[in-house]
């Protein structure tokens, strides 16, 4: 049974938390859509425990209804993942399934205290409008950088000025008095992906934006290392790379000619009007000449950093996420470097595709580790 359209299940939702409707019924009236259509969205919402079933209605002919309500001492998980220029925050039930997503602009160079207010805000914002008197029962954030979990404070993240050695966890839980998880945001989006396909080998997956992150997903879960501080594929040393000076300090990295932020800055270098990789995407997509090449360079470059771990790890498939994971020459690009690069037996049965979850692959991925990591009860009892 495919999977009920977003949209759809906000509508009933919202329908339900209102009064409007209390019943199929009225959802086939008010949403003006098959009972099948209907059917299915009540089943996955019942499955998830967001809403319950029970007694009847009065009858109006037929058989009496069944009457559907909230669940509202089951809460809301609110979840949010950081970029450096945007946001996207979101709801998901205490099952860990993703409701909501809203996006915001946000700059991270503003630093934690004021990135932290707006992202209050957003999440009050949401509740308010998706899941009235709903009580919060955990918060979780993902960041791109380097978090050691799960203790979740940033550990030297290059591109978040004045975020380094900042205590994450204890920031959300203060404020919002609830349980509190952060964690990297690749790794956070490769839970989220793994879960959305349903998957059940070994994966890498790879966060192509305006940088680059990667995690490995092992038996179901996220292969950390020593510190949790695994996946930092973006300070990988590349040949080609002309000896780019990174943001770590380093030269010849990864990031400063693979990744979003690199292409932004080499077109406006060649005089392109470009602002921001948004505009990167478009002309690829556009089919500029000049960005499609730059473009195929850069999945080049990655699919040779990926090569060596494929060959390695012998995984079963590869997933690259990301915004730059939207455009099929990237993609492509990609995965002809890994056939060029890799030994045959490697790749015959080797699955490489770009996300199946989006952007909200992040989002996801916290609400099954919030479900999976925190004490749900103890966060129940901190918000009565």
């Amino acid at each position: 049974m495919p999977e009920p359209p977003a949209k759809l299940r906000e509508q009933a939702l919202n329908l339900l938390a209102s009064g409007k409707a209390t019943s199929r019924a009225d959802l086939v009236e008010l949403l003006e859509v098959a009972p099948s259509t209907v059917s299915s969205v009540v089943r996955r919402l019942l499955e998830e425990g967001t809403i319950l079933e029970e007694g009847v209605g009065a009858s109006t002919g037929g058989r009496r209804p069944r009457i559907l309500r909230l669940r509202e001492d089951g809460g809301v998980l609110a979840v949010a993942e950081l970029g450096g220029r945007h946001a996207r925050v979101g709801l998901c039930a205490p099952s860990g399934a993703l409701q909501v997503a809203e996006e915001l602009a946000v700059d991270i160079s503003a630093g934690p205290q004021a990135i932290f207010d707006e992202i209050s805000e957003a999440f009050d914002r949401v509740r308010t409008a998706h899941a009235p008197g709903r009580r919060l029962l955990a918060v979780g954030m993902a960041l791109p950088g380097p978090v050691d979990f799960p203790h979740g404070r940033l550990v030297g993240p290059a591109r978040m000025p004045g975020w380094s050695g900042y205590d994450v966890q204890a920031d959300l839980r203060e404020r919002f008095q609830a349980g509190a998880l952060a964690d990297n945001d690749a790794k956070a989006a490769a839970i989220g992906e793994y879960v959305t396909r349903r998957a059940t080998g070994d994966m890498i997956y790879v966060k192509a934006g305006s940088g680059i992150g990667g995690c490995l997903v092992t038996g179901g879960r996220i292969y950390r290392g020593g510190r949790g501080l695994s996946g930092d594929l973006t300070h990988v040393r590349v040949a080609d790379s002309g000896e780019r000076e990174c943001s770590c300090g380093s030269r010849g990295c990864l990031e400063t000619v693979a990744s979003g932020a690199a292409l932004v800055r080499e077109l406006a270098r060649r005089g392109r009007p470009v602002t921001g990789l948004r505009d990167v995407v478009a002309a690829t997509v556009d089919a500029d000449p000049a960005v499609v090449t730059l473009v195929r360079q850069a999945g080049r470059l990655l699919g040779v950093a990926l090569s060596g771990l494929v060959n390695f790890l012998n995984p079963d498939s590869v997933v690259i996420g990301g915004a730059l994971s939207s455009l099929d020459v990237y993609v492509a690009a990609v995965k002809g470097m890994l056939y060029e690069r890799c030994l045959p037996p490697l790749t015959q049965s080797l699955s490489i595709e770009a996300s199946a979850a989006g952007p909200d692959a992040a989002l996801i991925g916290l609400g099954r580790l919030l479900r999976e990591t925190t004490d749900l009860h103890s966060a129940t009892d901190a918000t009565t």
